[in-house]
């Protein structure tokens, strides 16, 4: 901008600025994008607010799930875990079923809505990895509609500290639901690994990843407003006051998470002996049992706030999530199921990825179980099955596309063995390729004999040579003669015309050095006038009697 020009500078002119100021001051620190769309003329959504009828607000509003429906949705893509599956549906029916009268409420008397106090149905699913503790929120999410963010709990730090701050959480809810705040405000935020938030023992100083989250959570999980644009991110506060400047003023600034539903997760490894150990207190000595056992839901039935405070919870938070379930660890019945029932089978991937190649593969109930049982053995619940699948599969998706193989059946043996199977398997190819090479260069020597009135034949070494040549190059044996045996009329029908012989016999030093080869000949065929050529050797022409 010229300095006698003293119009105001425009949005872009002034977002420019701001880029150039960030790169030249804080070179690599500050990632500064320039503000898009924002002149007026160039918003096609200016002065536009969210629809607040939506079809999918409308869903929530009228929300009419029973528990079995959720259940009953479930039960196709997760197997086992019905005691989770019958908690979380109850707790999400009360969670939006509430939502759904305060909604009514609002429109009918705002004030007595304001007075209602309604328990949060705040979730806490322990268990460990593997057993589809997201996978159950995910498909509840999808069933209902609203927006769902998954976050692991150890990205978060105390507000103030380096780290992502757990506000953050709603701000990605308003993404998901495309800017709809007033949807995002029924969304569901999924915690995962919240245990390791969990500290025991004194800490010196302050905790900016255990207790200090912690204590950060509270708020979001109960009810508060939480800023659209984060105070720490700059760019958005400018691109708040851009918005202010175009009449955006009347939009929504703040996100209330009192209709937010929050389920937290993690494997508590350790909370089983917490439990036990207080359970042995009234039966101790020398008949007391001092096994440690699993986490399952007999003994889950047993835990208490205490143990969660025990294993190094605030009360405060523990206290905001009542609704706890577990989900059991799987067996390899259990892994078996998934593969061989469940909507979301790994099994279909599978036939996916090999049908891209051309090739069906079909698995049997003996090579389910056989995977499965190896997947029991991982220790990772369902993810064990992606460990095996991809260790077991890997060299048979690279070996066999390009392949004459068409069909792959996973059994039992490929299972035990797949080495045996595939070099089985490549060797069958090689002899079908072979056959296939052989009859190829058959088709040549009759191509040959017919265009030019000469008779060629191949030694056998010769044909493995060309086929090998032509699995090498992707093409095929008949493709490959004619590329080496391009100019072989010529040389033949010399020799022809000084010896007259018109049948010839090609070994393999024809295959692997065409031209030489054929040289030798024609220099052979003019001190051999009336002879037959070939009778000092194989490398040379040899009549066909």
């Amino acid at each position: 901008m010229d300095k006698g020009d003293d119009r105001p500078a425009t949005p872009e002119e002034l977002s420019r600025q701001l880029a150039d100021f960030m790169k030249a001051n804080f070179p690599g620190a500050v990632a500064f994008k320039p503000f898009q769309n924002i002149s007026r003329g160039n918003d096609p959504d200016h002065g536009k607010e969210p629809d607040e009828a939506s079809p999918t607000r409308n869903a929530i509003f009228e929300f009419q799930f029973r528990p079995r429906d959720i259940k009953a949705h479930l039960d196709r893509f997760v197997i086992k875990q019905d005691e989770a599956k019958k908690a979380l549906a109850i707790a999400v029916c009360d969670h939006y079923n509430h939502a759904k009268y305060l909604k009514r409420l609002e429109e009918e008397d705002p004030a007595l809505a304001r007075k209602v106090e309604i328990a949060k149905q705040n979730v806490i699913i322990v268990g460990p990895t593997g057993v589809g503790k997201t996978y159950l929120v995910k498909h509840i999410a999808d069933l209902i509609g609203v927006p769902f963010v998954k976050a692991d709990a150890t990205k978060f730090s105390e507000t103030g500290y380096v780290g992502a701050d757990v506000d953050d959480l709603i701000r990605e809810l308003v993404q998901k639901a495309q800017g709809d705040v007033a949807l995002a405000e029924y969304g569901i935020v999924y915690i995962d690994e919240i245990d390791k938030l969990a500290t025991r023992g004194t800490m010196i100083g302050r905790d900016v990843s255990g207790r200090g989250v912690q204590t950060t959570l509270l708020k979001l999980m109960e009810e508060t407003e939480v800023p659209l644009r984060s105070p720490s991110d700059l760019q958005g506060q400018m691109q708040a006051m851009f918005d202010l400047s175009r009449g955006k003023g009347g939009a929504p600034t703040t996100v209330n998470t009192r209709n937010i539903l929050f389920i937290a997760s993690g494997a508590f490894s350790g909370l089983e002996t917490v439990i036990s150990e207080r359970l042995r207190q009234g039966t101790m000595g020398f008949g007391a049992d001092r096994r440690t056992v699993g986490l399952d839901n007999e003994l889950f039935r047993n835990v208490t706030t205490r143990d969660f405070l025990e294993f190094g919870f605030e009360a405060e938070f523990i206290g905001r999530l009542p609704v706890r379930v577990v989900c059991e660890p799987l067996q390899a019945s259990d892994l078996f199921t998934i593969l061989k029932d469940s909507e979301g089978s790994l099994v279909h991937q599978y036939e996916r990825d090999f049908d891209a190649f051309g090739i069906r593969v079909r698995f049997e109930d003996s090579g389910l179980r056989e995977i499965s049982a190896q997947a029991e053995r991982e220790q990772t619940g369902a993810r064990g099955l992606v460990t095996v699948c991809e260790r077991l599969l890997r060299d048979f998706k690279f070996e066999l596309p390009g392949t004459s193989v068409t069909e792959l059946v996973v059994d039992a043996a490929l299972v035990q063995n797949p080495a045996a199977t595939l070099r089985q398997l490549l060797a069958e190819c090689q002899s079908d390729f072979h056959r296939q090479a052989a009859a190829e260069v058959d088709l040549f020597c009759r191509d040959f004999q017919d265009k030019h009135g000469l008779t060629i034949v191949f030694d056998e070494e010769a044909v493995e040579a060309l086929s090998a040549i032509a699995r090498a190059d992707c093409s095929n044996a008949l493709q490959v003669c004619k590329r080496l045996f391009r100019d072989y009329q010529f040389g033949l029908g010399l020799i022809q015309k000084n010896t007259g012989q018109s049948e010839f016999r090609l070994p393999l030093l024809a295959v692997t050095s065409p031209s030489p080869f054929l040289s030798d000949l024609v220099v052979q065929s003019y001190g051999r006038t009336g002879s037959a050529a070939g009778d000092s050797g194989t490398d040379a022409p040899s009549t066909l009697s």
